[in-house]
């Protein structure tokens, strides 16, 4: 579908919309509603906010299903417009991979096998025995272990380590500063109260359209395999330890702490700087509550919260209690105090 050229109708296809109004028009762009003009698509997150749509000067305004047409403006009716956004966006930001080749100060070791289509930058150091597949963009500074296997259209940030033996799959962007298969945290205590090191020997894996985003950490295993299933998108600042697994399609959000051997189901959500202990399951679909420190096990689909976490509901009535707590010790003390006095005026008429 060449940009250029994109009607309203050809948007609509790229996310199962129904047109309202004349969708032969041409489209160049998207835009936030308050911002949006002449050939630019929009939209609206809910059926409460249709009362805009006289208002906004877009060519075309992605709404959701139910919303009622408004004489001329041209609409799309999606069930999810939030998605269709996340793709119409997507189209028209997407640029078409340009292979720049190995740049002259970049290091590349021995026995490497490098994809025909590839975008090595200055300063990359790349290992020896190393697998790069087809349009990988390697920026600046990255640098390379001996013996990592990396698959077609990947992007690595400028700063990225990926130490040895570590395996990429297809589609993987990872941001800034991020460190994969860095040693996992483990010692042994000797009589002297001092700390010898467990050697970390295994690999991290991650597979097929992962995100990862700025100066996180994801560890070895001490054996085996530290991984990170497909789908999976982990925000900024990121722990996981050694022999964790993330399931398929689960997030990750800010200053999430991952403690080794973990293991998620699939789409689980883990809310800012909540944590888990190690060695427990959280099953598929779990979702933990930002701040929240996750001890034991949990089942399919669990809403959890809080520290040590507890369901959902039972936090929320808790943290309203807490809330409560300085009323409620204050007329602690006054029904002490009354109850006693009572005693003691009982205790005198004896």
């Amino acid at each position: 579908m060449n940009k250029n050229e994109v009607t309203i109708e050809n948007l609509a296809s790229l996310v199962g919309g129904k047109v309202e109004g004349d969708g032969t028009l041409h489209i160049s762009g998207f835009a936030p509603s308050e911002s949006a003009g002449p050939g630019e698509i929009t939209f609206l997150s809910t059926v409460k906010k249709a009362g805009q749509l006289s208002e906004c000067k877009a060519t075309a305004v992605l709404v959701p299903l139910g919303v009622e047409k408004v004489d001329n403006v041209t609409t799309v009716q999606v069930k999810d417009p939030y998605l269709a956004v996340a793709i119409i966006h997507s189209f028209f930001v997407a640029e078409p991979f340009k292979a720049t080749g190995i740049h002259p100060r970049a290091h590349v070791g021995e026995n490497c096998k490098i994809g025909k289509e590839i975008s090595i930058g200055p300063l990359v150091v790349v290992g020896d025995d190393v697998q790069l597949g087809e349009r990988v963009k390697i920026e600046p500074g990255v640098v390379i272990g001996d013996r990592v296997t990396i698959g077609d259209d990947v992007t690595l940030k400028a700063n990225v380590t990926i130490y040895h033996e570590s395996v990429i799959g297809s589609r993987v962007a990872i941001h800034s500063g991020t460190v994969v298969g860095s040693d996992g945290y483990g010692y042994s205590v000797n009589e002297r109260g001092e700390h010898i090191k467990r050697p970390q020997v295994g690999i991290v894996q991650i597979d097929d359209d992962v995100e990862i985003g700025s100066n996180c950490c994801i560890d070895r295993a001490a054996y085996g395999v530290t991984w990170i299933k497909s789908g999976v998108k982990i925000d900024n600042l990121v722990q996981v330890a050694h022999n964790v697994v993330v399931g398929e399609n689960s997030l990750l959000v800010a200053q999430v702490g991952l403690s080794g051997s973990t293991i998620l189901g699939r789409n689980v959500v883990m809310g800012g700087q909540s944590a888990t202990k190690g060695h427990i399951v959280l099953d598929d679909q779990v979702m933990v509550a930002g701040k929240s420190g996750v001890h034991n096990n949990q089942p399919k689909g669990a809403r959890i919260g809080g520290s040590p976490a507890i369901p959902i509901r039972q936090w929320a009535k808790s943290c309203a209690v807490f809330a409560k707590l300085p009323e409620l010790n204050s007329n602690v003390k006054i029904n002490t105090k009354a109850i006693a006095d009572l005693n003691d005026k009982a205790n005198d008429e004896e």
